[in-house]
């Protein structure tokens, strides 16, 4: 007697498993050349102050056991610069404690600083935000006077730069950015932040990253 395969049994269940297959590879194609589309295009552009204004509030990035990462370093001595040009009286560094770490990215900032001859009595830290939404929202008690929020000069990298302008903006700060250039490579993180900026314009303030 001549047995019958599962596949000429169940013809149908073989091309649906062929076209799942079809679809998921085309999918993925798709999602692949979305993200080079989104990688090819520029970061929109964000014009740097003539002069900052006298609050810095410097968005925080990684650090080591205590010591600044060198994304972190970078935007610190930006602020670190902008201090010494004149004018700045106060610098909030915002940035709360990673999974694993023992110190957060707001104290470690204004030790660097103060160890850099800013008076301690200019610097505050925020040691509690995880992304960049929370650094602006938890700085605001930071920022504000007996006449109400200062205006803030943000300090980030130039990747990053449009988006916390656009999340502060509309967190109801009056704010402008002193971004870093980041040097060659970096995709990675550029593409992260290009994607982050389309959603957040799609679906506006849900959560920064």
């Amino acid at each position: 007697m001549r047995r019958i395969g599962h596949s000429q049994r169940f013809p149908f269940a073989r091309r649906r498993a062929s076209t799942r297959g079809s679809l998921g590879s085309g999918v993925l194609a798709l999602l692949l050349a979305a993200a080079g589309l989104v990688l090819t295009l520029p970061l929109p552009l964000v014009n740097a102050p003539a002069l900052p204004h006298a609050t810095l509030l410097v968005l925080g990035a990684a650090q080591y056991n205590g010591r600044p990462s060198p994304a972190f370093r970078q935007r610190l001595d930006r602020a670190l610069a902008l201090y010494r040009a004149g004018g700045v009286r106060h610098i909030v560094v915002s940035g709360g404690v990673g999974t694993g770490d023992r110190y957060s990215e707001g104290a470690v900032g204004r030790l660097y600083l103060a160890r850099r001859g800013i008076p301690l009595t200019l610097l505050s830290a925020e040691i509690r935000s995880r992304n960049t939404l929370e650094n602006l929202q938890n700085s605001r008690a930071l920022l504000g006077t007996s006449a109400g929020l200062e205006a803030v000069t943000l300090v980030t990298d130039e990747a990053h730069a449009p988006r916390a302008l656009a999340l502060a903006r509309a967190a109801g700060l009056n704010a402008d950015v002193s971004s870093i250039p980041l040097g060659a490579g970096q995709w990675r993180y550029r593409l992260r932040e290009k994607l982050a900026l389309l959603a957040y314009s799609v679906l506006g303030v849900r959560s920064g990253g």
